[in-house]
């Protein structure tokens, strides 16, 4: 299983790479990001571990680059921009999870592990969720709602699917932060809210019935009847 380290700091781009070889993975590694989305769309990997303070421009902008021309293997971001916002902004913009540094090596193999483990039913088994007319590609990381391709966003998409996954049960805002964002944030924080109603702009707006309901108080379910 190969993976692309983009770091730039030698010590801790030698540090990550010699620590995912003693466990088994092979490593590519990139020092910019203009070498990162040459091997990003010209090699493929089941992950990337991806530094966003980049000599020649911002990760961030890398990764919407290789998103956009269809780049699919999930990231994993490492980076010292620590606030909420910005690590919001991360994972909205392509990235799968967020890890600050300062870091533990056992941390990061297992949050890289997860990412791993959550991917493996694209390529394994299920490719395609349906619920009533609406329909995901796992593979291909594409929407349709009665026969109209949706355009989300990767973040979208994720909450989607995690919606999918769990449709006719009541998800809740502690559930989908933890399943969908894989990072701890006060549940009052309106993130979901945000989301959740460009969501329904895109999957409901123009449609006879609606499948996105709010339960107040509670969270949130997508209608399986």
């Amino acid at each position: 299983m190969k993976i692309l380290l983009v770091e730039d700091e030698l010590g801790i781009q030698d540090f990550i790479c010699r620590s995912l070889m003693e466990i088994g993975y092979k490593v590519d590694v990139a020092s910019t990001a203009k070498e990162a989305e040459l091997r990003s769309l010209g090699e493929e990997y089941a992950a990337l571990v991806l530094d966003l303070g980049l000599p020649d421009g911002d990760g961030l902008d890398m990764l919407a680059r290789c998103r956009s021309q269809g780049f699919s293997a999930p990231v994993l971001i490492l980076s010292a921009r620590r606030s909420v916002d910005e690590r919001v902004i991360g994972l909205e913009q392509g990235g799968d999870d967020y890890l600050t540094k300062p870091f533990a090596m056992a941390e990061l193999i297992a949050r890289l592990r997860n990412l791993l483990r959550r991917s493996a039913p694209a390529t394994q088994g299920v490719t395609k969720l349906r619920v009533l007319d609406l329909e995901l590609d796992l593979v291909r990381r594409d929407a349709w709602r009665a026969g109209v391709q949706l355009q989300l966003t990767p973040q979208e998409f994720t909450l989607l699917e995690y919606l999918c996954r769990n449709a006719g049960r009541v998800v809740t805002r502690s559930m989908i932060l933890d399943q969908v964002w894989k990072m701890r944030i006060d549940p009052e924080t309106n993130v979901i809210d945000v989301h959740i109603y460009r969501l329904r702009t895109k999957i409901d707006q123009g449609f006879p019935h609606p499948l996105i309901r709010t339960i107040r108080g509670v969270g949130y379910v997508l209608r399986d009847k």
